[in-house]
């Protein structure tokens, strides 16, 4: 039976979990954190507790990944000892074998007893011992931003427990741990660390709901958990302090400033380009394309020029927009003057549909509940004939992403996704300043990654 063939007999199942109604994390004194050592009491009569347990025994038996929520992207995770089931991951998202996988903890605990530490020697975190396995140059920042969105590369122990595709054989691996309480409740009922890259196809915009990841994964594995939207939106930053100095690998949820106010990363520097990189990547999201819907992307940077929009526009029936500081879908909405004119010598008409983020999972749930795709505002229609031709209507939906970073950050993935939904040709994006802080610095990064051509209005 062909590969493609097996995936279309799997059904795909989504499972809600209320983390607030799983029961009681109960952790140790003196950390009383999730960097010391902590447990679960599960509440008996909870059908969000029992949904939980359901999906850690697929982690524990099943080769097929799972696919739960993180405070930055929902990812899909296998145990990172478990071979096959790590080749489960690369074949449900259909990703190149040479790019790793970033390993998520639960504690402090779980991540030394990957180097066959003698017991006792893990009670106590960041203790600063000569035989501790995470490097004293990492203390700072684990003690300050996990748990978070925060990758540190360890150098593999020897010999290693992790399968060698989680590495893509690399002498390191990328691990940290979140700070969604779902995900750590399930690592740590889980009883393994975690292997997970982002739960979508490969290529296309990161997950930040479970109906973004049942739209790129049903039917090629088992088991979503749906705990709600992401708060982050972009992935987590990766670091290399294991060079000097350390050096971020891969812009996002902590910037380069916070960074270098912890002792040991006072001169960090950035090592990562925000194109398509070439060669051995060092850590995931630094060679391949990334983030791409199925309309071309254009990444635009200064004010939105009509005339620039209709000259990309060659071929297109739709097309869509998303506004970010100075870009405003009122003010396309309401030149009609300036679209008509334009359209007078073009020879093209714009139809402006103003669509209000966040759509796509209301449009989504709506249409399973046997509803119709909405969309929630009326549309402008500007027609002209131009002599002795068809008319050729351009019909444009736009969305705003709001004005800071954190905001563009969260709404991104989900717009890029939103605008596929509605079926546009070409996305054109409103840039902003890669200066800003690593919270601008993620997004650009991966806009630029997605985007098929970058210009200046």
């Amino acid at each position: 039976m062909e590969e493609k063939d097996r995936y279309l007999e799997i059904s795909t199942q989504v499972l809600s979990v209320d983390v607030n109604h799983i029961g009681d994390f109960l952790f140790e004194e003196p950390e009383k954190s999730f960097l010391g050592n902590w447990d679960l009491r599960l509440s008996p009569d909870s059908h969000h507790a029992a949904n939980l347990l359901q999906a850690v025994r697929k982690l524990q038996t099943s080769d097929l990944p799972v696919a739960f929520p993180t405070e930055t992207v929902y990812g899909l995770g296998a145990g990172a000892t478990r071979g096959e089931a790590i080749a489960g991951i690369y074949k449900a998202k259909q990703r190149p074998a040479d790019n790793p996988l970033i390993v998520h903890i639960s504690s402090l605990t779980q991540l030394r007893q990957l180097f066959n530490l003698s017991p006792g020697l893990d009670k106590t975190p960041l203790d600063g011992f000569s035989h501790d396995p995470i490097p004293a140059i990492y203390h700072s920042v684990i003690s300050r931003f996990w748990p978070g969105p925060l990758t540190v590369l360890l150098r593999l122990p020897k010999p290693s427990p992790l399968a060698p595709s989680v590495t893509a054989g690399l002498p390191t691996f990328g691990v940290r741990m979140p700070s969604s309480r779902l995900a750590l409740a399930l690592i740590h009922l889980a009883g393994f660390p975690v292997a997970a890259p982002s739960a979508n196809a490969s290529t296309r915009p990161s997950p930040t709901t479970a109906a973004h990841v049942l739209h790129d994964l049903s039917g090629r594995i088992e088991l979503i958990i749906d705990g709600g939207p992401c708060q982050v939106g972009v992935e987590s930053t990766v670091v290399d302090g294991l060079v000097d100095p350390p050096v971020v690998l891969r812009p996002g949820g902590v910037s380069i400033e916070m960074l270098s106010q912890c002792p040991g990363w006072e001169h960090v520097v950035v090592g990562y380009r925000d194109g398509v990189e070439t060669g051995v990547p060092r850590a995931p999201g630094m060679k391949y394309k990334h983030y791409s819907p199925t309309a071309r992307v254009i990444l635009v940077h200064g004010k939105l020029n009509i005339q620039l929009l209709t000259k990309y526009l060659r071929g297109c029936k739709k097309a869509g927009i998303a506004t970010t500081r100075t870009w405003r879908v009122e003010d396309l909405a309401a030149s009609g003057a300036s679209i008509t004119q334009r359209a007078a010598e073009t020879g093209r008409a714009l139809c402006c549909s103003i669509v209000q983020h966040g759509t796509l999972d209301a449009m989504h749930s709506n249409a399973n509940n046997g509803g119709p795709r909405r969309t929630l505002m009326a549309t402008h229609g500007y027609e002209r004939v131009a002599d002795g031709e068809d008319s050729d209507t351009v019909h444009v939906v736009a969305t705003d992403l709001g004005t800071s970073p954190v905001s563009i950050a969260q709404k991104l993935f989900s717009a890029l996704r939103e605008l596929d939904m509605h079926g546009v040709d070409v996305i054109f994006v409103e840039g902003i300043g890669a200066d800003e802080g690593l919270t601008a610095a993620a997004v650009m990064n991966r806009l630029r990654k997605a985007a098929e051509l970058e210009i200046q209005s």
